[in-house]
């Protein structure tokens, strides 16, 4: 599915449900707390090795950002103990947010035809000239049959996987989420490429009933709201009244309308839709720059949730209007406050290459 601007809010009651497990892979670091720190270390060349992540077969030739899905994915069901989960794959789902994940390999495949012409593509990449591939990929990996959902929204793509994914759960198609984002860096022929993600994050999403039954860790609840700001609204003076409204109406929906107010994480540009939320959301958010995908406000998310003891909201926009929110809650059978913050501990995954 590619996700496209559309004006008023979608709320998804997703609150019934809670985030229990999460994945992330970036060159940041692994730990969510880790890869949302604001002030960015240098990323290592050699910080991703497909082998020692995945498994010395059968991933030697996927695209990165398939790669570090799978690999994201893998941490996240194992924080999940997924492996103790006998829901059967018709009642599972999966949904990816990207905006980048096949710029690379396109910009690699036209040099290949060009120079060589289309006999010389690679069977095993070529497939993934579909951007839904990389969803699909994912769910055939973790026999993911209730659906496999791809968004494309640019910035918002991540976090309106939740939101989407969460939508065909209310609706009866699954029971059980799989969601997040993906990255890969851009080619530097392409606009924005010094910004450049390249990393995932999966968050594992289900019942709290579930989690509890197996003594599994609730880490809090996920609600996401996808909204438009038009920037002939902007350019017009009135984004950030706008802008105001918007997400006045969305945290009123959801009942975090009255204090204290939610912790707020804003991921925004410097575009003048990003000014005009960032405007909205007023001096106490805490600005985090976005990177040129989709990437980033999911990285945020998985780290506030990972010490979560109150309300926080990310909230993130792109250039296009496109405006997404994700309030993040404690579980409704905990209390909020410093008692109830837990800290997540990586589980360690790896599988190691023997001689």
């Amino acid at each position: 599915m590619t996700g496209a601007p559309h004006s008023g809010s979608s709320t998804v009651p997703t609150g019934a449900m809670v985030v229990s497990g999460i994945g992330v892979m970036t060159p940041r670091g692994e730990r969510p707390q880790d890869a949302a720190r604001t002030v960015r270390p240098a990323e290592p060349a050699d910080w991703f090795d497909h082998r020692t992540r995945l498994g010395p077969r059968g991933y030697k030739y996927l695209p990165a950002a398939s790669q570090y899905f799978l690999a994201a994915a893998k941490e996240a069901l194992a924080d999940a103990r997924d492996e103790e989960d006998r829901r059967p794959g018709e009642l599972r789902g999966a949904a990816v947010g990207t905006n980048s994940s096949a710029a690379a390999l396109h910009e690699a495949m036209d040099r290949t035809v060009l120079a060589e012409g289309a006999g010389a593509l690679s069977p095993v990449t070529a497939p993934y000239f579909s951007i839904n591939l990389f969803g699909s990929r994912l769910a055939t990996e973790h026999g993911l049959k209730a659906f496999n959902i791809t968004v494309t929204s640019p910035r918002v793509a991540g976090l309106e996987s939740l939101e989407t994914g969460a939508r065909a759960v209310a609706a009866g198609r699954a029971s059980w989420l799989l969601a997040g984002a993906t990255e890969e860096a851009l080619d530097p022929v392409h606009p924005g490429h010094e910004h450049s993600e390249r990393g995932a994050v999966a968050l594992v999403l289900e019942p709290l009933e579930a989690v509890r039954a197996r003594a599994g860790r609730a880490y809090g609840h996920c609600r996401v709201s996808s909204l438009f700001l038009p920037p002939r609204t902007v350019a017009e003076g009135r984004g950030a009244e706008r802008a105001r409204q918007l997400i006045g109406s969305a945290l009123a929906a959801w009942g975090a309308d009255a204090a204290p107010a939610p912790r707020v994480i804003a991921v925004l540009d410097e575009s003048p839709v990003g000014r005009a939320v960032a405007t909205a959301l007023g001096p106490a958010a805490e600005p985090v720059p976005a990177g040129a995908g989709a990437l980033e406000p999911l990285v945020q998310a998985a780290g506030a949730l990972a010490e979560l003891s109150a309300p926080v909201l990310v909230a993130t926009a792109a250039a296009q209007g496109n405006l997404a929110l994700a309030l993040l809650t404690p579980p409704s059978d905990r209390p909020a406050g410093p008692a109830a913050r837990t800290t997540h501990t990586k589980r360690t995954t790896t599988t190691r290459e023997s001689s």
